[in-house]
Order: structure tokens, then C-alpha cells, then sequence
């Protein structure tokens, strides 16, 4: 079911680690801020890059990818499971809640704090087509857009660019200035990152749109929440990485992103 490289079975205790995935490696952006927060803990990361982007995948095919990687993951012992994928969690983390105990923390773009933060009550949501056409979405819409018009945008292929590692082609800058043109134009001053694969781009997106646009993602908020739902404290801290696509080049991706030190691992599941 899974590669040589991947781990033996971890027994309940302090190495059993935190496990996070993604549809590839926009999800280390969430990684790194759990690392930050809990530096002790013990982490597992898996890239499904193999079969990214999920963004315009069919439903079923998200829920059967989301499924099959937690039950990898609850076999290695995971204490606790990150999903740090937009799309995931609005269309699979209902299921994968019903189907374990292991606590599974989720996220959803930061529409809340964006639009209780915006002074022009205007906001702009970037993120993939089947997160901003998900139920999860309209609630937010629904509960913060009475007084904050919000601006939804697709942006099709910004996951592929970071997936590349094309941060700063000429592609990603034109994709990157044809997204943010609407919200800005809608006089938005906060942006939403609603997309784990779009903190990468973080820079590039302040210098288009300019210092007075605040860009929000939900990173730090699902550290907090991972630390609040934590069973038990691990000790050693490590982590181990592993990707369902090229090998090689996840091993060029993650140095870039997380660091030389980043020891990645096929994994087949």
C-alpha cells in the first residue's frame, strides 16, 4: 500500500506524531505554523501532489483521496490530523469526522476575520472554483456579508505555479494580476488567501495590491486550534515528509519551501 520508505506503525505515546496533509505543498505553509507553535511535537506531512491540484476534481475523487490518506495515517499511529487543504476540508472532512475518532482539525477561509477587520466593508476571497462553490463558503457569506460585500475569486491555476515552483515567472505574475483586479477594483482592503498554496505567493500579492490591503490566511488560526485539541504532549519534534507525486521533484519543492533539511519520501497510497 505504501512505498519502503514509508514509517512502521507508531505506538500511542510521545513519538506518535501530528500528521497534516494536502492536495500537495501549499499545506507546509500550515506546517510551518504549527512547528512554530508546538516546536516538541512530532510531524508527519503528506503532499498528495500525484493528483493535485484538487481544486476542480469531481467530489467523489476528493472524498476518496481525503479518505484513503487519513486511514494511512490513523494506521501510523497519528494522534491527531491536520487537513490543511482548503477544498478537502469543505468537501470531505464531514466524512472522514465520521469515519475516526483520532481528532481531525479542518480549516476554512478567514472570511470572519477579514470582514471584522475591513474598514472599507469590502473583501476579496481568493481560492480554488470548488472552495468558493461550497456550502461552507455560503455559510460565510451568509454570516458576514450583511454589512461587507464580499468578492469571490476563482484563480485556476495558481496551485500548479507553486506546485512548479514557478513563484516568480512572468506566468504567476500575470495570473496574479488578472485575480486580484476585481476585488481591488471592488475597493477591498483585506484579502483572504483561501487557499493553503497561495501563502507562497504572499509577497508577490502585497506588492500588486499595495501596503494599505491586509492579506489574511488561516495558518496560524488551525496552529492554535491544533494546540487546543492535542490529546496528549509529544517530545523530540522531527518531522517527516512524503509526496504521492514525482519524487524528485518534491524534493527540489520542499527544500525551496520548508528547507534544505526536508527528507521527503514516495508514498503510494
Amino acid at each position: 500500500m505504501s512505498a519502503a520508505a514509508a514509517p512502521v506503525a507508531a505506538t500511542p505515546g510521545p513519538s506518535a506524531p501530528i500528521a497534516v496533509f494536502d492536495s500537495g505543498v501549499g499545506g507546509l505553509s500550515v506546517l510551518r505554523a504549527i512547528r512554530d507553535r508546538l516546536p516538541h511535537e512530532p510531524l508527519l506531512y503528506v503532499a498528495d501532489s500525484g493528483h493535485a491540484p484538487y481544486g476542480d476534481r469531481d467530489l467523489d475523487f476528493i472524498r476518496e483521496r481525503s479518505r484513503a490518506i487519513v486511514a494511512w495515517m490513523v494506521a501510523q499511529g497519528a494522534k491527531e490530523i491536520v487537513v490543511a487543504c482548503n477544498t478537502a476540508t469543505v468537501v470531505s472532512v464531514a466524512t472522514l469526522r465520521e469515519a475516526h475518532t483520532v481528532p481531525i482539525v479542518a480549516l476554512e477561509p478567514a472570511i470572519k476575520p477579514a470582514a471584522e477587520g475591513s474598514m472599507s466593508h469590502v473583501i476579496g476571497v481568493l481560492a480554488t472554483s470548488r472552495t468558493l462553490e461550497s456550502p461552507a463558503v455560503a455559510r460565510l457569506q451568509q454570516e458576514y456579508g450583511a454589512h461587507t460585500r464580499i468578492v469571490l475569486q476563482p484563480c485556476p491555476g495558481l496551485v500548479e505555479q507553486v506546485e512548479h515552483g514557478e513563484l516568480e515567472s512572468a506566468v504567476t505574475s500575470a495570473l496574479l494580476e488578472r485575480y486580484l483586479a476585481a476585488p481591488i477594483a471592488a475597493g477591498a482592503d483585506h484579502l483572504v488567501l483561501g487557499c493553503t498554496h497561495y501563502a507562497f505567493l504572499r509577497d508577490r500579492i502585497q506588492a500588486l495590491v499595495g501596503p494599505g490591503v491586509t492579506l489574511v490566511d488561516s495558518g496560524d488560526a488551525v496552529a492554535r486550534q491544533t494546540e487546543r485539541r492535542l490529546p496528549y504532549a509529544g517530545i523530540g519534534g522531527g518531522e517527516r515528509f512524503f509526496t504521492t507525486g514525482d519524487l524528485r521533484e518534491a524534493r527540489a519543492r520542499f527544500a525551496s519551501l520548508w528547507g534544505s533539511d526536508a527528507d521527503v519520501s514516495f508514498l503510494d497510497v
